[in-house]
Order: structure tokens, then sequence, then C-alpha cells
């Protein structure tokens, strides 16, 4: 009766896939009658450069203030559409055993994780939090706009926020580089 969340992962792709949407995380929570799956999914490639070209004639109805990059365009409905075919799957080929669970989809939001290296590419220029496996200039805790991603190797412009904490003491340059494999979490930080 064990979830095979590997499965799920590859089976939920698949599915997004044929609505032009991408996988972006998937949590699995909980035990006996309260599980809970959670899947964040966002518009593939190819739709999100349509929506950027959009913003940039005008025509787009998006939010003021967020940069385009930044959304996932998805909407309630492309949420429900994927929700009733990956449910049915889910169902039918009997991934989650067990009749009861919750399947939540959702966009994965203006603050969301970062994960793969690709998202470190695609969102430079943007604020980010992170936190360290291991102290990086004594500290594991670190905010700041993500200037450069190469190589593995994250570099974050401190000077963009104010540091608090322990950063606020272990701040001595402008920068700071982090390698990728010392990312415990990391998430963007939506900008006011």
């Amino acid at each position: 009766m064990a979830v095979q969340i590997d499965e799920i992962r590859a089976t939920a792709q698949r599915v997004a896939a044929s609505h032009n949407l991408e996988l972006v995380d998937l949590e699995f929570q909980g035990g006996s009658k309260h599980r809970t799956l959670r899947v964040y999914i966002e518009k593939n490639a190819a739709e999100r450069a349509k929506l950027a070209e959009l913003a940039a004639a005008g025509t787009s109805e998006l939010p003021k203030g967020v940069p385009v990059e930044m959304l996932s365009g998805v909407t309630h409905e492309d949420c429900a559409q994927f929700a009733q075919d990956f449910g049915t799957v889910l169902d039918v080929e009997d991934l989650i055993p067990g009749a009861e669970y919750t399947l939540e989809v959702s966009s994965p939001g203006v603050e969301r994780k970062l994960f793969r290296p690709e998202d470190y590419t695609r969102f430079q220029g943007s604020l980010i939090k992170l936190q360290t496996f291991t102290p990086v200039n004594k500290n594991r805790q670190w905010q700041g706009r993500l200037t450069k991603f190469t190589d593995g190797v994250l570099t974050i412009d401190l000077s963009a926020v104010k540091q608090k904490g322990k950063a606020k003491k272990a701040v001595t340059e402008a920068t700071v580089d982090i390698a990728l494999a010392n990312v415990e979490k990391a998430n963007l930080v939506a900008e006011t």
C-alpha cells in the first residue's frame, strides 16, 4: 500500500504536458484518512513566451508591478481541467492506494520555491531568500537579488535588501557566492 511518488510525479508530468503545462512541484502529506496530494503547475515555456508577448504589447490583463517571468500564467480553469484529468488517471491506475485523499492543484505563486538549476537561471534578477546546509561566512540564512547563476554557483547581491540578524553581521562584501549543492531551500521574494 505504499505510495509510489516517482510514478505519481511522472504521471503528473505526462498529464500536465497534454495541457501545455509543466509540473513545478508535488507534495504528498498526511496519513490514513487525511492524506493530501498538492500539485503545483505552470504554463510551459512556449505558453509563458506567448504571455510575455501579450504583456509587452499591452493587450494582457496581467497584475501590475509583477515581472512577467514570475507569473505562472495558470488560470483556475487550467487547474480544474488538470485536476479532473490527473485525478481520473490516479484513480484508474490506483497510484494512491486507498480511496481517501485530497487532490489540490495550484500555481506555485509569486514566492515560489526554487528547485532545479533551470529555476535559478530563469529567475536571475529576482529577489530570493535561501537557507544553506552549511554556513557561508558564518551564516545559513541569506536574502538578496540573484544576480548570476553559472557553473552551479549562485551570486547574490546583498545590498538589494536590508540584512537582518546574523546576516547583518556576516555581510562584509556586497555579494555572496553560494554553491547550489549547499542550498537546502530557496524561494522567490515578492517585490513591492
